[in-house]
């Protein structure tokens, strides 16, 4: 009986702990976060790796991420520790090899299904609704989502991209590097000292050690935080532009069968 009441208590308890951090992303992600950076500091938050980043800062240094992370770390003290318990009980007593492989199966049967709910987005959406509900109710402090403000869906995203001395976008004006053509925004430069430039001119330049915060297709994001300061660069920028001029040509060719469309209806 002991091994069963262990398997159930692992399992209860990973679960919780899947849908806690869940509820931890959504909440921070409410709060201005990214997507991803939100799942990373809930992660690291409930399991107490830790990491000194500017990131971490911006969480410890708002009220609202504060307290979620506060949270995640008061419960991951007893939450682990009974994960670790349960699984210790749940595959101990037993005197025959078939039934540690019926109880392994039951563990990784288990763990398997909890992660397929964790990754439902179905549920995500429901915890979502709940925690807006929650933080919007119970605060009074700014906690817009600001994914569905930027329309942060499809291929499109924001993402902060640390320029290192070697990157082709390092000590060249914004004017120079003529991202728009490659259908990239600039939101915002973060400086090495932690200045804050703020919708940035043509002419301010980047740096090494500076934060650029991006906002375009998601695959470009990546190429573009890969692209060296080289030949290869420069044609991998040329490139980046044709793409962009063929996806705009696509996008007024979409715009245009809307408008039509439009038109009709309203006749």
């Amino acid at each position: 009986m002991a091994p069963i009441i262990g398997i159930i208590a692992f399992l209860t308890v990973l679960a919780l702990s899947l849908i806690l951090t869940r509820v931890a992303t959504v909440a921070l992600t409410m709060t201005g976060l990214s997507q991803e950076v939100a799942k990373f500091q809930a992660r690291s938050a409930f399991t107490g790796t830790g990491f000194t980043t500017k990131e971490t800062e911006n969480v410890v240094n708002h009220p609202v991420r504060r307290r979620i992370i506060s949270m995640l770390m008061i419960i991951r003290s007893a939450g682990l520790v009974t994960i670790i318990l349960s699984l210790i009980l749940s595959l101990t007593g037993f005197t025959k090899g078939p039934q540690v492989l019926v109880r392994l199966a039951w563990l990784v049967g288990g763990v398997l299904l909890l992660w397929i709910l964790a990754s439902s987005k179905i549920l995500e959406q429901y915890i979502a609704i709940a925690i807006k509900w929650a933080l919007g109710r119970f605060t009074d402090l700014d906690t817009r989502d600001y994914a569905s403000l930027l329309r942060l869906s499809g291929d499109y995203s924001v993402m902060e991209l640390q320029v290192e001395k070697n990157d082709w976008l390092s000590e060249q004006e914004l004017m120079e590097c003529k991202l728009r053509d490659e259908g990239i925004s600039v939101l915002g430069i973060v400086r090495e000292n932690g200045d804050y430039v703020g919708v940035p001119k043509g002419s301010t330049k980047l740096h090494g050690g500076d934060t650029a915060i991006l906002y375009g297709r998601i695959d470009d994001l990546h190429a573009l935080d890969k692209r060296q300061k080289d030949i290869s660069g420069n044609q991998a920028h040329e490139e980046a532009k044709d793409s962009q001029k063929k996806h705009l040509e696509q996008q007024d060719r979409q715009e245009q069968k809307y408008e039509k469309e439009r038109s009709e209806k309203l006749v």
